[in-house]
Parts: structure tokens; C-alpha cells; sequence
């Protein structure tokens, strides 16, 4: 089974670029120059020494002891939430605003829902002295406050989305309409594996560094360089997808994802895209999405700004159509528990978003011997506010 993208921008029957005319010159540069900028040697170069000497990895890979008894396996955590910035996002960033300094462009736009893909643009824009606007929903302006000004802080000007539900979906909208009216000297940092291709593509790459690392850091803790099972956060899917990477193609290997179920999944208000979605075309690629009869997108809901999406990835959903994942439903009580028990146990404080990965090892079966890695995508200092008001501790 082929899980990596296709020649035509395709994984299995999800994928595609799905555009407005308008579009098509920016997205077909970026499709017939990303794998060329991508595989230069001196692009290697730049984007190694900046994930080593700005961002700080490797990430380490550390054995949760009281997690792994807790849980009774051998739980590992994939620690990108100490990455500058607190999250995978800046992984990603760092990638395309080299590559699109390659294709001479001069200004950045962004989409953010939780604000760390909105801060870790703001980041590499501030330092590489180029103009950066951030779309965000006002409801995620709202509730992280913290990641807006910290946006702010760094000099990107940040745009409230004041349509539809003003989440991530509607911030993503903007930027959109934003970078039609804006071809020729701007480039859209897509923050996740969602988009036209070669966005999926481009992302989930920069985004393997994480599983990368993974194969040589569990080949010196435990002496293979496979787990039994990697989980990870699914909303559009970029810390799913650079876990996952090099695995894919090992039957061996067990993908879990944690998706936002909310408040259930029959609730109304949830963000579970493969127990609630269908094929349908979504911000510019073919994918499953949760839509009403007639077509109509439905407004999400997670207590997690980064899972408030409406749709995956089509690596993701290529991978629930296929089998290969695992998805799991986290609701929002399940996910603040979960989070609240990793402060407990190990002294560290998840965004809500990695919480949900580690609720998920409450609906798993498993034995002393399995050995897990938990993707945990991001630090929980921008939640503080959502773990005050839940309580609990």
C-alpha cells in the first residue's frame, strides 16, 4: 500500500488542487519547485542549522516512568513542545519561509487557530525581516489571548476571521481570499497537512524531522528503531503526519490518532471528522470533512483551539480509509483529565491539543512489554486559562 502522495498530488482517493483560477499560478510554482528547493544541498544545509541552532533539536525522546506505570507499557514522549516557540509548528515554518525566500517572495500571510502555527510564523518572519499577516477567528483571538499578543510581540499584524463560527476554518477562508488577491509577492504558510497539493506534501516533509529522529532515538533507549505504536493529535493533522512518516509503510508499527470529539460525538458539538465526515472538497483538497446533506460545511467544536477543524488531512484520510490508523474519539472531559494527569505524574504541563494523545491510551489495550511513543506536539502555557476555568486540579 502506497501511503506517500502520488504524482498527481493524491493519497489513494484523497488529495488534489482543488482552486480558484486565480490560484493556479501560485500553487503550480510552488508544485514544480518545492522538491527541487526541498533536496538542495544548501537548502538542507540552512534548514538543519536552524532546526539544530534556533529551534533546538533534536526534541528529546523521554521515558514517562510514572505515565508508563500508570498505563502499564512503556510510554515514551516525543517532546516537540520544547521546540523555541512550544510546538511542532516551528518545524514547518522554518521550511517554508526558506523555501519561499527562494522563490523571491516578499511578504507571508498565515492561518492559526490555537496561535502556535500563528506564532511560529510570526517567528521566522521576525527572523528573516519579512512582512507577516496572521488571520485567527475571533473566538480564538478570545480564548489565546497569550499567543495573539505574543504575534504581536514579534511585529505580525493579526487579522480577526469574523465569519461562520471564527475558528480555524474561517481563518483559513481569509488567508485564502487574502493570498488571491495577493499572487505574485506572497506566499501562504499552510500551518497543517490540509490545502491543495503540494501543501500536504511540502508540510508532512518538514514535519518528519519528528519520526526521524524517533528511529535513531529508540534505537539507542531500546535498542530497535520501531515502537508498537505512535500516537498523536489529529486536527488538520502536521504533528500526526511528521510522527507518522517514516513508519507508514511498516505494518509493524501501530498509528493511533486522537481526534476532538468534543462534547460527543452525536452531541452536536464535536470535531470528530472520521466517525462524522464524508468525502468532500475542503480549502483546496479532496478530503473527509463533516457536512451537512446538502454540502454545507458543519461547524466544529473542541475545547482545543488546534483541533477545531471540520475536516483532516487526505494523508489522514487516506490513512483511516485504508486502515492503516487507528482514530480514536477524545472528548473535551477526556482530554482535560488526561492533561491534568501528565501535570500530575511527570511535571508536565500539555497544550489540550497533546492531551488528547494521551487520553487516547485509556481506549487502547495494552501490555507491559509494548513499547508507545506519544507525539506531545506542544506546551500547555497558552491553555492556561482553558485549565483554569475546567478546575479539577
Amino acid at each position: 500500500m502506497q501511503y506517500k502522495v502520488d504524482k498527481n498530488g493524491y493519497y489513494g482517493n484523497f488529495g488534489g488542487a482543488f482552486i480558484p483560477e486565480m490560484l493556479y499560478p501560485n500553487v503550480e510554482e510552488l508544485r514544480q519547485n518545492y522538491l527541487a528547493i526541498m533536496e538542495d544541498p544548501s537548502f538542507q544545509q540552512e534548514f538543519k542549522a536552524l532546526l539544530s541552532d534556533y529551534v533546538g533539536r533534536p526534541s528529546p525522546l523521554y521515558l514517562a516512568q510514572r505515565l508508563s506505570e500508570h498505563f502499564g507499557a512503556r510510554v515514551y514522549l516525543k517532546r516537540e513542545d520544547l521546540n523555541h516557540t512550544g510546538a511542532h509548528k516551528i518545524n514547518n515554518t522554518i521550511g517554508q519561509i526558506l523555501l519561499a525566500q527562494r522563490l523571491g517572495k516578499k511578504r507571508i500571510i498565515a492561518e492559526t487557530g490555537a496561535g502556535q502555527h500563528g506564532v511560529a510564523t510570526a517567528t521566522v518572519c521576525a527572523l528573516m525581516g519579512i512582512d507577516c499577516v496572521v488571520y485567527m477567528g475571533e473566538v480564538d483571538i478570545h480564548r489565546q489571548k497569550p499567543n495573539v499578543e505574543r504575534m504581536k510581540l514579534l511585529g505580525a499584524k493579526v487579522v480577526p476571521a469574523l465569519s461562520g463560527s471564527k475558528t480555524l476554518k474561517d481563518a483559513t477562508n481569509e488567508a485564502m481570499r487574502h493570498w488571491i488577491n495577493n499572487p505574485v509577492d506572497t506566499h501562504y504558510i499552510i500551518g497543517s497537512v490540509v490545502g491543495p497539493h503540494p501543501y500536504p506534501d511540502m508540510v508532512a516533509r518538514f514535519q518528519s524531522v519528528i519520526s526521524e529522529e524517533m528511529i535513531w532515538q529508540l534505537e539507542e533507549k531500546e535498542g530497535r528503531k520501531s515502537p508498537d505504536y505512535i500516537v498523536a493529535c489529529v486536527g488538520g493533522g502536521s504533528n500526526a503526519a511528521g510522527s507518522y512518516y517514516h513508519y507508514m509503510d511498516d505494518p509493524a508499527v501501530k498509528l493511533v490518532a486522537a481526534e476532538a470529539g468534543g462534547e460527543g460525538i452525536k452531541s452536536g458539538k464535536s470535531a470528530a471528522t472520521t466517525f462524522l465526515g464524508k468525502p468532500g472538497v475542503l480549502h483546496g483538497s479532496k478530503t473527509l470533512l463533516m457536512q451537512t446533506q446538502d454540502g454545507q460545511v458543519v461547524e466544529p467544536h473542541s475545547i482545543s483551539a488546534g483541533l477545531d477543524y471540520p475536516g483532516i488531512g487526505p494523508l489522514h484520510a487516506h490513512l483511516f480509509d485504508a486502515g492503516r490508523a487507528r482514530f480514536i474519539s477524545i472528548t473535551d472531559a477526556e482530554a482535560m483529565k488526561a492533561g491534568i494527569l501528565l501535570c500530575k505524574l511527570e511535571g508536565i504541563i500539555p497544550a489540550i491539543e497533546s492531551a488528547h494523545a494521551i487520553a487516547a491510551l485509556n481506549k487502547m489495550e495494552l501490555a507491559d512489554a509494548d513499547v508507545l511513543v506519544i507525539n506531545l506536539s506542544g506546551r500547555g502555557d497558552k491553555d492556561l486559562e482553558t485549565y483554569i476555568k475546567w478546575g479539577g486540579y
